[in-house]
């Protein structure tokens, strides 16, 4: 049994506005006082743009961008900090994939695999270049517990001619860990590469590319207790030297004229114009809180919150969760007989509990497994047993009401 102890009182949200408890951490988490405190640091003592600048000011900033990327390297145990694309979140990476990387490889005789419980963030970038690029798109299928059917992968693999895989290393809705190192392997044998999105991976488990072997990796800072509006995009390195620019202006060229223009090596060819420092700063800091928590016990600890809530809701008549896989991260998604999803949402949010209810941008696994939505329940290292007692407790008040 873990020894950790939820630092509820470092996130002054969550301290004012008790006695909500809150649990949609899969949306976006709540922030610490430290990010908070190093967003308003920078802006009160080392506001300045980057990388162009003579001055001191402009000397610090930039000092403390660029140590941000090597605090995201170590935290993915990339090669270099070169490898580390600053975006404004998991979607923009993963466009940026779709965009720059795709039209390398795609043509009408080749496919991208991507999975029926994807995010539309890692689908519909996909959909949208396979059209242009005449390509096929083509979705894995998941089990009726939430697994991914790597059989079908499998099959996939060999009846197409497949350029890319992109999949989502933990699911959004179900909380599915999927074994993204097989399925990594399984596609290098089959010469596609590799697109990870790990929007809800970042804040649970330990990532490590070089391990995973993936050649592209994508999460947001939002999701882990850093700001909003930032995000990642870790790429092999040879692949960010193939691959054009994603957009064009200042800070991404080398030298411009009329005829032509030369650009940056990566990173900085496709961060065009002036970044979120801010955001870089505050992505540093919460990376640096999360490692204090996890090596105080914070894995072993969400590990069995996760298994006390889902025992405690299925003592509930009529309750059935959704996504029932061995290997679960963050996420409890549900349903109960005779009850709406966004009717229960409604009553838990009266009785001050916040879940998310409805599709979760996840429409074709919805479709897939014949459901309108879910609640879900998704937890922060914040979340005490005591949340999810309220969860219980309201969640039965709920019911009662809509089956009157």
């Amino acid at each position: 049994m873990s020894t950790f102890v939820p630092p509820k009182h470092d996130f002054p949200l969550l301290v004012n506005r008790e006695p909500i408890v809150y649990l949609d951490n899969a949306a976006t988490t709540q922030k610490p006082e430290v990010v908070i405190n190093a967003l308003v640091g920078y802006y009160a003592q080392n506001n300045a743009n980057v990388h162009r600048g003579v001055h001191q000011i402009s000397d610090e900033a930039t000092g403390m961008f660029e140590d941000a990327r090597k605090t995201v390297a170590n935290f993915l145990n990339a090669s270099t900090p070169d490898q580390i694309l600053f975006t404004r979140g998991t979607t923009e990476s993963l466009n940026l994939v779709a965009y720059t990387y795709a039209p390398l490889v795609l043509n009408d005789k080749r496919t991208v695999l991507i999975t029926e419980m994807e995010h539309h963030s890692n689908f519909v970038p996909w959909q949208l270049i396979c059209e242009c690029m005449g390509a096929k798109l083509l979705a894995v299928k998941v089990n009726s517990d939430g697994t991914l059917n790597l059989d079908h992968f499998r099959e996939l693999l060999r009846s197409q001619r497949v350029a890319i895989v992109s999949i989502t290393h933990v699911s959004n809705v179900l909380g599915t860990i999927n074994p993204v190192r097989e399925i990594i392997d399984l596609a290098h044998e089959n010469d596609a590469k590799v697109v990870i999105d790990g929007a809800q991976a970042a804040a649970h488990l330990n990532i490590n590319v070089q391990d995973l072997d993936c050649d592209f990796y994508a999460f947001s800072s939002h999701k882990m207790y850093g700001p909003t509006g930032f995000g990642v995009l870790y790429g092999r390195a040879e692949l960010l030297h193939e691959m054009g620019p994603w957009q064009g202006g200042g800070e991404m060229i080398k030298h411009v004229s009329l005829e032509k223009t030369t650009f940056q090596d990566p990173p900085h060819k496709f961060e065009a114009g002036t970044p979120d420092i801010s955001g870089a700063v505050g992505l540093a800091a919460a990376i640096e809180y999360l490692a204090q928590q996890q090596s105080q016990g914070l894995d072993e600890y969400e590990r069995h919150l996760l298994s006390y809530a889902t025992e405690s809701l299925l003592e509930i008549d009529g309750l059935r969760v959704i996504g029932t896989a061995s290997e679960k991260s963050g996420a409890l998604s549900f349903l109960v007989d005779g009850t709406h999803p966004h009717d229960l949402g409604t009553l838990l949010n009266e009785q001050q509990v916040a879940v998310r209810t409805g599709h979760h941008c996840a429409i074709p696994l919805m479709e897939a497994l014949g459901i309108p939505g879910t609640v879900r329940a998704s937890f922060g290292l914040y979340n005490l047993k005591k949340d999810v007692d309220r969860l219980y407790e309201a969640l039965k008040t709920a019911i009662r009401i809509l089956r009157k």
